[in-house]
């Protein structure tokens, strides 16, 4: 058993030695819970999961069983044990190339995962405008453009006041909505009327049709990723081995009611064959309003969810930009070109890169004829991309527990083969489902879909790596960090 109490060793990766003039400060396992939860929840993926019925009860269960638990106890190992980050982790464990993937892929997978977000917005804002536009691919590709840049803009003035946008937004897009959605679906159900979806306890497992039938589930990895960077936090639990697995279980309680509940209210009033994957959580909004009589509200809602979704998008925007840029000026992995920060801070460069790419995947939607199967294509290649850094993390997690027994760990995840094993199988299976187009797939045909999310994937998660690796040269490190490595 690794010993914990054991002194830090400085230079090896270890635990830094605690400063006696900075006193500790301690949070509770509650507090931590609840900070978990909200760097998680979300409404959007609800409609996805709504099409199944009480189905999406079990959907949810079993990737939080065999996904976010991994991911959340692993996590606490890695980053009670080595500051850094991802990149930290996969490096000392697996070496630095395949540090730099993962902290890639990180980076990446925002390039396909803000088109499908913009979707989302630009869908539910159709609400408050039009409700005709949501599944109109040109409206949905000028705002992901408009939006997009608007957001690079903001980003690269360095304004701190979108800092605090994150923890509002989840009460003002995610609670209240999420509460006040729940609610009507109960007193609609209180009233008598029959659920749009079966509720007999004969539906708790989705009909098996194939690997279409439950392809929708991977979505809920992409829901769960970022359960595990709270892990940097239990260095301040008073008890962490007792704490934080008390911390994570009730996070994933609050996370599963978030997620389950509005799934299941908008199951009771949109028929499945009806519901829109982006646009599905406004229009049982208007379903309920509708039936209350009080439509108008349904612009009120949208409104609240855009505001939060673009506060979220705000908040993101930089942070995996200035992380890959900030690795690269140390270990050179980038041209000098996109290592650039502006005077504000922001890795611009890099970022309008990246809008370039974004921009090309939004204009796609102006040619789709179906906005929910772009919409989930895109939200498929996200999960892919991040996966891998997933897979990367569980097999260091068990690397470092043979090549680096002596570095002290605050939380020591029990049993840490068999959970990093799990992870691991149910991220891979994960990765591979994506390819199965779902059976809501519509009309596309079998190789488009095989074409955008395998070439995806290769591009973003793959090739685009192994060329920053490939044509690495050593003039890209950062002259500020050349001394350090010895470079001239």
């Amino acid at each position: 058993m690794t010993r914990t109490d054991e002194p830090a060793r400085t230079g090896e990766g270890t635990l830094p030695e605690p400063d006696p003039a900075m006193p500790r400060q301690f949070i509770s396992w509650v507090t931590l819970a609840l900070m978990t939860t909200a760097s998680v929840a979300s409404l959007r993926p609800s409609p996805s999961m709504a099409i199944y019925g009480l189905a999406a009860v079990f959907l949810y269960l079993l990737p939080a069983v065999v996904f976010l638990l991994p991911t959340a106890l692993v996590g606490a190992e890695l980053a009670s044990g080595w500051s850094g980050g991802i990149y930290r982790w996969v490096s000392e464990a697996l070496g630095k190339p395949l540090g730099f993937v993962a902290v890639w892929c990180q980076f990446a997978m925002t390039i396909a995962y803000y088109p499908s977000l913009l979707a989302y917005v630009a869908s539910t804002f159709a609400y408050v405008i039009h409700p005709s536009l949501a599944e109109n691919g040109l409206y949905v590709a000028i705002v992901i453009v408009v939006i997009y840049w608007t957001g690079v803009w903001i980003t690269s003035r360095g304004t701190r006041t979108v800092a605090g946008l994150s923890s509002l937004g989840l009460v003002i897009g995610t609670l209240i909505p999420g509460v006040v959605l729940v609610v009507l679906g109960l007193v609609f159900l209180g009233q008598g009327n029959a659920s749009a979806a079966p509720m007999s306890p004969d539906h708790w497992l989705p009909p098996w049709t194939g690997l279409a039938s439950l392809v929708l589930i991977v979505n809920n990895f992409l829901s769960y990723a970022g359960m595990e960077m709270n892990g940097v936090h239990v260095s301040s639990l008073r008890r962490p081995r007792t704490e934080y697995p008390r911390s994570i279980f009730l996070a994933t309680g609050l996370v599963l009611l978030i997620f389950i509940l509005p799934a299941l209210a908008i199951s009771w009033v949109m028929p499945s064959e009806q519901l829109s994957l982006t646009a599905g959580l406004m229009q049982a909004f208007q379903a309920f309003f509708d039936h209350f009589h009080v439509g108008w509200m349904t612009k009120i809602v949208g409104i609240m969810l855009v505001m939060a979704a673009l506060g979220g998008m705000l908040t993101w925007l930089a942070g995996p930009s200035k992380g890959l840029v900030t690795l690269a000026r140390q270990e050179g992995y980038l041209p000098p070109f996109l290592q650039k920060f502006n005077k504000a801070g922001v890795p611009r460069n890099i970022m309008v890169a990246q809008g370039v790419v974004t921009t090309l995947i939004g204009v796609l939607y102006a040619f789709s004829d179906d906005v929910s199967s772009a919409y989930w294509m895109f939200s498929v290649i996200t999960v892919q991309i991040y996966l891998i850094a997933y897979l990367l993390m569980f097999v260091s997690v068990v690397r470092l527990r043979t090549s680096q027994p002596h570095v002290a760990r605050g939380f020591v995840v029990p049993a840490v083969t068999l959970v990093a094993g799990v992870g691991f199988v149910a991220s891979l299976l994960a990765l591979a489902i994506g390819f199965v187009p779902p059976d809501q797939f519509g009309k596309g045909p079998l190789w488009r879909y095989l074409l955008i999310v395998g070439g995806g994937l290769l591009a973003l998660g793959v090739l685009a790596p192994a060329a920053f690796l490939t044509f690495r040269k050593p003039g890209w490190i950062h002259p500020d960090h050349r001394a350090l490595d010895g470079t001239k």
